[in-house]
């Protein structure tokens, strides 16, 4: 960590020695990086979860800390954005490459998220779907009921048996419970191949790492801390029992090729190599969420295509776990269609936020569609209040870089190209605008 520190620190100095955002006529592109980090930093003191990540100079972090009491200063914020956005726009980029050009569009769009959430933050409202354009760069899509009530019907006729469709669900599913005291060890086999399979394919930093911790009482099922050189603190979720095929999903999304490769790839190739600071703080509700929801997810097929990764749960986590497996052919195949229920989430968030249904009535939506538990569908709406619309970044996100990948050939049938178009997704300053057609 000493050697990157000291890097970024050298940069962030050289900033402050030639008069960072004392001009604007005078500033680069470097020098609104560096303020525009400042700026995500002192809002982060007044919301815990909008810095999810930082690990670049001290000289850029705030010199005070906030009480608790004090009042946010919208005003100041809002001036400062747009002071920034003025400055990106009064750029010269006739004579600069296309990436950095990528670079200042990301900028605009990541400005454009924190003012959105500094309005927020001071009261202001929006609606859902006006809310995930402005932090995310997406529009979301509205999917009728309908849709999902076809797919419930194709559940209904895979699981057999007396009840309702959630009955047989539940109880159908319980055998596929991983016990709690072979939990850790399921989890470290999928990290293990993951790796393996990542590492065959990128030249990550020869120290990454990460550790593994077992919390409670959280709204999320994992989360991924990224702690700066290579390394990151990972988090799984264990108020509710963790079922088998959710070993790849986290391995994959919180690790490899997921959260982890992509922070620090991002590291290594824009902060380390270019000397972009701006990647070295992660604000949670910006469009840089989107690709890393989307591609954490989608590196969970690029990892495992096709039928491997129902072939590594029966030959490895399978017996780790002591499962039987002679049921793991229709449990994949009902998992599949099940999946494909996931934007019901996105409808239930949707109207719930916008307060056009209580609560309980979210709740029992997600009990229908995503076929939860009634005590995993609130704990679910809990994610509502804390994240809102970034529940967007799951699906649309994995929906958008799995067209873009496969737009350009980076299809199931040519796992090279796809684990080239992966890695480069995940070293480049790309939102959601920007990968669509």
């Amino acid at each position: 960590m000493q050697k990157i520190s000291n890097f970024i620190q050298l940069f962030a100095l050289s900033a402050i020695i030639w008069g960072c955002g004392d001009n604007q006529e005078n500033m680069t592109v470097d020098d609104i990086a560096a303020e525009y980090v400042r700026l995500v930093l002192q809002v982060g003191q007044y919301d815990g979860d909008f810095v999810d990540a930082y690990y670049g100079p001290d000289a850029l972090k705030p010199a005070t800390q906030i009480s608790e009491d004090a009042p946010f200063p919208t005003e100041e914020f809002m001036d400062q954005c747009t002071h920034l956005e003025q400055a990106l726009a009064d750029l010269d980029v006739s004579q600069v490459e296309d990436l950095v050009k990528t670079r200042i569009q990301l900028l605009q769009k990541q400005l454009m998220a924190v003012k959105t959430k500094v309005a927020m933050l001071g009261g202001s409202t929006f609606s859902f779907d006006e809310e995930a354009m402005m932090l995310y760069d997406a529009e979301p899509p509205h999917i009728p009921l309908d849709t999902f009530d076809v797919l419930l019907s194709n559940l209904d006729n895979l699981l057999a048996g007396e009840g309702s469709l959630q009955e047989r669900y539940q109880s159908f599913s319980q055998q596929f419970i991983i016990p709690t005291d072979k939990l850790d060890a399921v989890f470290q086999a999928a990290i293990k191949e993951a790796r393996l399979r990542t590492n065959k394919y990128y030249d990550l930093p020869a120290n990454e790492n990460f550790v593994v911790e077992y919390v409670n009482d959280k709204s999320w099922s994992g989360y991924n801390y990224y702690q700066g050189d290579g390394q990151s603190l990972i988090q799984l979720n264990t108020d509710f029992p963790i079922y088998i095929e959710r070993a790849i999903d986290l391995a994959c999304h919180e690790g490899y090729p997921g959260h982890h490769v992509f922070n620090a790839l991002l590291e290594k190739n824009l902060v380390i190599e270019k000397g972009w600071v701006e990647f070295s703080v992660y604000p949670l509700f910006s469009p840089q969420s989107l690709i890393a929801e989307g591609s954490a997810n989608y590196g969970i097929d690029v990892a495992f295509p096709g039928e491997e990764r129902l072939t590594f749960d029966k030959s490895v986590l399978y017996p780790i776990a002591g499962i039987d497996t002679s049921l793991a052919d229709t449990y994949h195949q009902i998992q599949q269609l099940r999946s494909r229920l996931n934007y019901a989430g996105n409808e239930a968030a949707r109207s719930y936020l916008n307060g056009d249904i209580t609560r309980e009535e979210a709740a029992q939506m997600l009990e229908k569609y995503l076929l939860y538990e009634p005590d995993r569908a609130l704990q679910r709406t809990r994610f509502f209040d804390q994240y809102r619309s970034y529940v967007i970044n799951y699906n649309l996100g994995l929906d958008l870089v799995a067209d873009y990948i496969e737009r350009q050939g980076g299809t199931a049938d040519n796992p090279e190209k796809r684990w080239q178009l992966f890695g480069e997704l995940l070293s480049l300053p790309l939102t959601a605008s920007m990968i669509q057609d």
